[in-house]
């Protein structure tokens, strides 16, 4: 006789076995007993490029031609929506030279409405620079961070579209930065040219960017809030004269390569997820796994297979008796 069917002859004859163990399994899951583990807890600074190139209407949400801008609002949703609770978030704006925070990242379930408000309100009427840096950023984004109560991952999404363009020798050297380790770059932007719309403050139409405000701006030897060059802030005199803007995925995939962190081109969420899954936790926070859903199950189960009816347990056994 095999161990297996010794087991199963000795198992008829305890039947009422199955009524004790679910006993048992019961008054464990009353106990609720626990198992102490280190639960990841993630922080993220979602940071929007709300400078007026994410005007520009090349992206797509369901079938309907959206802005850059619009299409981030829609993403940064779907992320908040996916995050567990205990995760911490918060809304920043990039323009000019740095990153403004709304606020530090707060819990995302007790906060969800807020966080939400938030991203709807992004506005490209908020920027405070008409120019755009978005090398000369990272400083002062990783200076921003250093700020907050505990550390943040960063997500940004940009065009990367570095405007008015500079001489390659005003370029920041990123060799010695130590800050942008797992930073994301999300690129937002179709590989085809489209024009910038210039809206005034009442965010109405009144053109298209002009080929010049962008043009190559004499070299200065170091750049910042006051000494950013100036922008030319003309309107397209005709459909030839309108600047084409489109996702500069090369320059963010370099910038991503040399401060150590991450580039994915935005137009799958779930792409993005998969990226947003190598960023390391913020830290690892002790925690409780309990115990009594488990135990309670299988009270349950055992507690079902005790009144099941004899014959149908009989054929069941018999089974695997053969």
């Amino acid at each position: 006789m095999s161990f297996f069917q010794g087991f199963i002859k000795h198992f008829k004859k305890r039947s009422d076995l199955f009524l004790l163990v679910s006993l048992l399994c019961l008054i464990v899951a009353l106990i609720n007993p626990s198992i102490p583990i280190n639960q990841s807890r993630y922080n993220y600074l979602l940071i929007a490029d709300i400078s007026q190139s994410m005007n520009t209407e090349d992206m797509k949400i369901n079938q309907k031609t959206v802005s850059r801008l619009d299409y981030i609002k829609h993403i940064m949703r779907r992320m908040i929506d996916d995050l567990p609770c205990g995760s911490k978030v918060g809304i920043g704006m990039f323009a000019g030279v740095s990153v403004s925070a709304t606020y530090s990242p707060i819990e995302v379930c007790e906060n969800f409405s807020n966080i939400a408000t938030t991203i709807e309100k992004l506005d490209w009427r908020a920027t405070w620079s008409g120019n755009t840096r978005i090398r000369e950023s990272t400083v002062n984004l990783a200076r921003l961070i250093r700020s907050f109560p505990e550390s943040a991952q960063v997500v940004f999404f940009t065009d990367g579209e570095e405007a008015p363009k500079l001489h390659a020798f005003n370029t920041r050297n990123l060799e010695q930065f130590q800050g942008g380790k797992d930073w994301l770059f999300v690129g937002i932007g179709s590989d085809v040219g489209t024009p910038i719309p210039k809206f005034d403050n009442k965010n109405q139409l009144i053109g298209y960017w002009a080929n010049e405000s962008f043009a190559l701006q004499p070299g200065i030897a170091q750049i910042s809030e006051s000494n950013i060059g100036t922008r030319n802030n003309s309107v397209a005199s005709g459909t030839n004269d309108r600047y084409l803007s489109k996702l500069d995925e090369e320059y963010l995939q370099k910038l991503a390569d040399e401060i150590g962190g991450y580039y994915i081109n935005g137009n799958s969420y779930k792409a993005i997820k998969k990226v947003m899954k190598k960023q390391p936790p913020a830290w690892k926070a002790p925690d409780q796994f309990y115990l009594q859903p488990l135990f309670s199950l299988l009270a349950l189960i055992f507690f079902i297979a005790r009144f099941v009816s004899k014959m149908s347990f009989q054929v069941f056994l018999k089974r695997f008796e053969k």
